[in-house]
């Protein structure tokens, strides 16, 4: 058996290439929308994908299970479990097959079995791999958004990304019931093969290496406790609690993979535009995203161009910001632009029609700037009260430690909370060391602000400085 894990950085996202080289046949679990990667795996190892599966409905990313699907030719094997909310739709024209608990994928020699896990969706399943040419027991577990080094998926996602109220308690009870009688009931030698890593908004504490085994979980993840006192309600209420804020756009994603979206084909690379035709789309309502660095937009961009600095985070920063229904230009260096490009189209965003490689020779006039203030200056207004301050880090962070009576607004959520911004004296914006900050700046001067300012090095400088701070459950929120 040929085993593979993809992992994608920027989505802290692993898709799993699994072939029976006796057979020359192969199939993929969790694919991500950009498929050359699986075509290439499978021309290297002289392989055919003849099944394409996937663990359960994502919200952080467009699924490439359909575009794989059409490029191969391969079955889908999708989820028929959950409730009618969440059932595949869009599925005229592919070969597929709806799953259940306990069905087989047969690839070769190789067998998935499929093992319903709900909790983070009520349709999740996971897929029990057994390699039937050397073991009669399987000896992987590829868990999806169930289980993951160290954490277990959310399951508030409904609620927070699809809107669908009161799923989350219950699915908090079903994961309970799904680590009970699924996972935990495995041998301890089974390999644990999750669907994401460090760094992803499914979970809360997902640990950075790739791979754990269900004996290291039962005895030391967070969760395992709880699991052997049969404390259910314990087991919820920390599930629940300290669970990261959700982009916005998973909604987005929810219903595209559920429904089905547009098929790629070929990926395009963005071409670069003239000054001309640089100007003509930005009057046809194209929005530049400046890729820079923060430093180089401070100190000087194109007015209403939104700050997205190329970089790990970059597809996931788009997804908060940037609208779905408008075009983009990205101003960003030439041997960068397919990379990014791609990173969009993994969430959906598909609509960048060109790049400029600086703003040199492309705008004409002053460029805007933004303003910045160090702790110092910052503090004097604060003291005085002739400022607000605006915390863009996430809510776990402000409630460990803040500058005191500071308002907090995930930087993520400030193009859905304008209203709730103050206009009628400066705020100064901050995160931990001035990236964030800077991207929700870039938003709010692109939705017409001209009273944020940015506190230079963020409250990391402020504390460097003696200023006060405080800790504690008690805050003043600018919104959810």
């Amino acid at each position: 058996m040929l085993f593979r894990q993809i992992y994608e950085e920027g989505l802290a996202q692993g898709s799993y290439f699994i072939g029976c080289q006796a057979q020359g046949t192969a199939v993929v679990v969790d694919p991500r929308r950009d498929i050359q990667v699986y075509l290439e795996e499978a021309q290297k190892n002289g392989l055919k994908i003849v099944a394409v599966t996937e663990t359960h409905i994502h919200a952080d990313y467009l699924s490439g299970a359909r575009e794989l699907a059409r490029a191969t030719g391969a079955k889908l094997y999708l989820s028929d479990e959950g409730d009618e909310n969440w059932k595949y739709r869009g599925l005229e024209g592919f070969d597929y097959q709806l799953v259940k608990d306990g069905d087989e994928i047969r690839v070769g020699n190789v067998t998935l079995t499929v093992v319903h896990t709900p909790g983070h969706t009520p349709e999740h399943i996971s897929f029990l791999v057994r390699d039937g040419a050397t073991a009669t027991e399987p000896g992987f577990i590829l868990t999806g958004d169930s289980v993951f080094v160290g954490d277990i998926g959310r399951p508030d996602l409904l609620e927070e990304a699809a809107g669908i109220l009161g799923t989350a308690d219950p699915g908090a009870r079903r994961m309970f019931k799904s680590l009970k009688e699924k996972f935990l009931t495995l041998p301890d030698y089974v390999q644990v093969w999750p669907g994401h890593g460090a760094g992803s908004a499914c979970g809360k504490g997902l640990g950075a290496v790739a791979s754990t085994t269900v004996g290291y979980e039962r005895r030391f993840a967070w969760w395992a406790d709880y699991l052997a006192k049969d404390d259910e309600a314990g087991f919820v209420r920390a599930l629940l609690s300290g669970q990261p804020e959700a982009p916005y756009y998973f909604a987005q994603m929810k219903r595209l993979n559920r429904d089905g979206m547009p098929i790629l084909g070929e990926l395009k690379e963005p071409h670069p535009f003239t000054p001309e035709q640089f100007q003509q789309k930005l009057a046809e309502g194209a929005l530049l995203v400046d890729t820079r660095d923060k430093f180089a937009f401070a100190g000087g961009h194109l007015e209403g161009a939104i700050n997205i600095p190329a970089g790990k985070s970059f597809s996931t920063w788009a997804g908060w910001l940037l609208p779905y229904d408008r075009d983009f230009i990205l101003l960003a260096s030439p041997g960068r632009v397919q990379e990014l490009a791609t990173q969009l189209v993994r969430i959906g965003l598909d609509r960048v029609v060109g790049y400029i490689p600086s703003l040199d020779g492309y705008v004409q006039g002053e460029f805007e700037t933004v303003p910045q203030f160090t702790a110092a200056e910052a503090k004097a207004l604060w003291e005085r009260g002739e400022a607000v301050i605006l915390d863009v880090r996430a809510a776990d962070e402000h409630q460990a430690l803040r500058i005191p009576g500071a308002l907090n607004l995930h930087a993520g959520r400030v193009m859905k909370h304008l209203g709730r911004i103050p206009r009628d004296k400066p705020v100064v914006l901050h995160c931990l060391g001035g990236d964030r900050s800077s991207t929700a700046i870039s938003a709010l001067l692109a939705a017409g602000f001209t009273n944020v300012i940015n506190l230079t090095g963020g409250i990391r400088a402020w504390q460097e400085h003696g200023f006060p701070t405080e800790k504690g459950e008690a805050r003043q929120a600018v919104g959810a």
